[in-house]
């Protein structure tokens, strides 16, 4: 699992763990990822260091994975980054993009790709890949060109890789999450900006509902699969005219 140090990782780690899985923390600070594991005493958790747009950090969190557990059931690509919020387009600047790209897409490509490699290989052979998209997959919000560009990317990535792991029992999906109540969605209870120019609060949701709907999807058998799954605060500003 991916961004397991914080917000939806930590809290799905958290819940997986609960539920018996063995899980392998990945994220960039290793004292964060500690603390996820400590919310489960006695839980079965592997701390990697891990920076997802790096090649060789993703080869060593798998190796160090297989070897701790001996294979790969599940991959929850949720390492993702809004990158510099509130920034129009045309002040975004190229670094800010390319970090974004960097962690958001090319971060889950690698990461799929190894778990592919793996599932594909082990005996018994499958397992499943759960993309964490957004509701920016969907619809934008106001200056958020990076951010929607590369959640738009990663429906086109679940699609392909659920087409191309039919045949190994690789089964793929996504969810899309709108207003969990984590530290990257702190500032929408004051105020967030609208398509209209107002900023107005938008309502959140606790971010458990969202670890029981990853662990539900999780724990379906190969032969069945959540192909796309949209969990949301009910009253935020998402159905409807912008």
């Amino acid at each position: 699992m991916t961004g397991a140090g914080s917000g939806i990782g930590r809290a799905v780690a958290a819940e997986l763990l609960r539920a018996g899985w063995s899980v392998a923390l990945a994220g960039r600070r290793v004292e964060t990822l500690r603390e996820t594991a400590a919310l489960v005493p006695g839980g079965a958790a592997l701390a990697v260091r891990t920076d997802v747009s790096r090649p060789e950090d993703v080869a060593a969190l798998f190796a160090a994975t297989v070897e701790r557990f001996g294979r790969v059931d599940l991959l929850f690509n949720n390492a993702g980054t809004f990158g510099p919020g509130g920034v129009p387009v045309e002040e975004l600047s190229y670094e800010a993009w390319r970090h974004v790209v960097d962690t958001n897409l090319n971060g889950a490509f690698l990461c799929a790709q190894a778990a592919y490699r793996q599932m594909k290989e082990q005996d018994p052979q499958g397992g499943r890949i759960i993309n964490n998209g957004s509701i920016s997959a969907h619809t934008p919000r106001p200056h958020s060109v990076a951010y929607t560009a590369t959640k738009h990317a990663l429906t086109g990535l679940t699609k392909s890789l659920s087409l191309d792991g039919r045949p190994y029992r690789i089964a793929v999906g996504q969810i899309d999450i709108g207003n969990a109540a984590t530290d990257m969605t702190a500032g929408m209870r004051t105020g967030a900006l609208q398509a209209n120019g107002e900023v107005v609060p938008e309502p959140v949701m606790d971010v458990a509902d969202v670890a029981r709907t990853v662990r539900h999807m999780a724990e379906l058998p190969l032969e069945a699969n959540v192909q796309f799954a949209t969990v949301l605060a009910t009253t935020m500003p998402y159905v409807g005219r912008g």
